[in-house]
């Protein structure tokens, strides 16, 4: 469980990082980006390349990305 949070952080925080939107994130946010983003990348991508936590790395960083690009497109739009 412990593991899965450190991961999903970690995964958030790549994705906040390629997105360039991380510096606006929580580490709450980091994590639920990282956890939901592990579970959208996988489902759509599958479960293949590294896997820590049971999560496959690659898949996961890729479902984060889609989701924060995602979640901040919306945001903005709301603001507006």
């Amino acid at each position: 469980m412990i593991w899965s949070l450190i991961v999903g952080a970690l995964i958030g925080v790549i994705a906040g990082a390629i997105t360039s939107r991380g510096a606006a994130m929580g580490w709450i946010s980091n994590i639920l980006a990282g956890l939901i983003g592990s579970w959208l990348g996988e489902s759509l991508l599958g479960s293949w390349g590294p896997s820590l936590a049971g999560m496959a790395l690659i898949p996961s960083i890729i479902g984060a990305v889609i989701l924060v690009l995602i979640v901040s497109w919306v945001t903005t739009r709301m603001n507006k």
